[in-house]
Order: structure tokens, then C-alpha cells, then sequence
């Protein structure tokens, strides 16, 4: 811990000290005043104990609606990469960012003809709303958003495959 005094007075108590001091001479009667030490300052050098967040983190117990920062910012993350057009890119993103696997759906990276899907989707169930992500060349930049879960616990309509890695 360092700590540092300030040193010098302010010129308005100085003033004021050396009027006084000149009346008590005048007079004879008026002591000169006392001045006190001035303030000490204590600056740590030592870093807080509670880090500051940089950016979006996982809230466990927040909403869909806590949570889209830090889910858009993985998805973001994932698009900039080599690998943007992988729906397991994405899946394995979020589980390493702490997103529950057995909550998410994706759609595959082939058409029904084996020809690159033109957009993926992806999403995590986050009690009754989903996080919705959208990638792909017909999507431009990526999309996040969240949505109100289907009655049957999914978040995804049509065809997903199974996330079985």
C-alpha cells in the first residue's frame, strides 16, 4: 500500500492564516490561529478483489432476455472464425461458454440435395423462451434473438438433427 500526503496548503487558507496572524500583531490580543496537518490521501496499489466484466457473461439465474448479449456475442465470435457455416461450431461455443446442451436444437449444414444450407439455426431453451441464433450466406450477418418456446420444449420448427457429439 503507498500513500501519499498532500503537501501544500490551499492559498486561500495561507491568506487567511496570514491575515490573522498581521491583525494579532496589530492588536496584541488575537492569537494567531492554529493550521492543522493537512489531509492524507491513501491510493492502493493493490487490485480489487471483484474484477470488472470486459463484456456480456452468462447469467445462470437471469432471463433469455440477461443472456442474449453474452449468446450474440459467442455467435458473433463463431461467425468471425473459420468455421461460420458449422452448426456444431456454434453448439460446441455455447456449451464451452456454459449453455446447457441438452437445452439446444440445430438445423444441419446441408440441404436435402447435400448442397451448403443457405441459413443455419441454432437455439438454447431457457426455461419457457429460447435463444434463437440465425447464420448463413442468405442471413448476412448473424441474428440473435429471443422467442417464446414451442409447446413441446423446442425452440425450432421443422427438421433438426440430433446433437449427438
Amino acid at each position: 500500500m503507498t500513500s501519499t500526503r498532500l503537501g501544500r496548503l490551499p492559498a486561500s487558507l495561507l491568506i487567511i492564516a496570514a491575515g490573522a496572524v498581521a491583525l494579532a500583531g496589530c492588536t496584541g490580543t488575537t492569537p494567531a490561529p492554529s493550521l492543522s496537518p493537512s489531509p492524507t490521501v491513501v491510493v492502493s496499489d493493490t487490485p480489487s478483489a471483484t474484477p470488472t466484466p470486459t463484456g456480456p457473461a452468462l447469467v445462470p439465474e437471469g432471463s433469455a432476455d440477461d443472456n442474449l448479449p453474452y449468446f450474440a456475442e459467442l455467435v458473433a465470435q463463431v461467425w468471425n472464425g473459420g468455421d461460420r457455416v458449422s452448426g456444431r461450431a456454434y453448439i460446441d461455443a455455447l456449451v464451452a461458454a456454459g449453455f446447457d446442451k441438452s437445452a439446444m436444437q440445430v438445423t444441419a449444414d446441408q440441404s436435402t440435395v447435400g448442397n451448403p444450407a443457405e441459413s443455419i439455426q441454432f437455439s438454447v431453451r431457457w426455461g419457457q423462451e429460447c435463444l434463437i441464433g440465425q447464420v448463413g450466406p442468405a442471413t448476412g450477418n448473424p441474428v440473435s434473438i429471443v422467442a417464446e418456446g414451442l409447446p413441446d420444449g423446442g425452440c425450432l420448427l421443422g427438421r433438426t438433427r440430433t446433437i449427438d457429439w
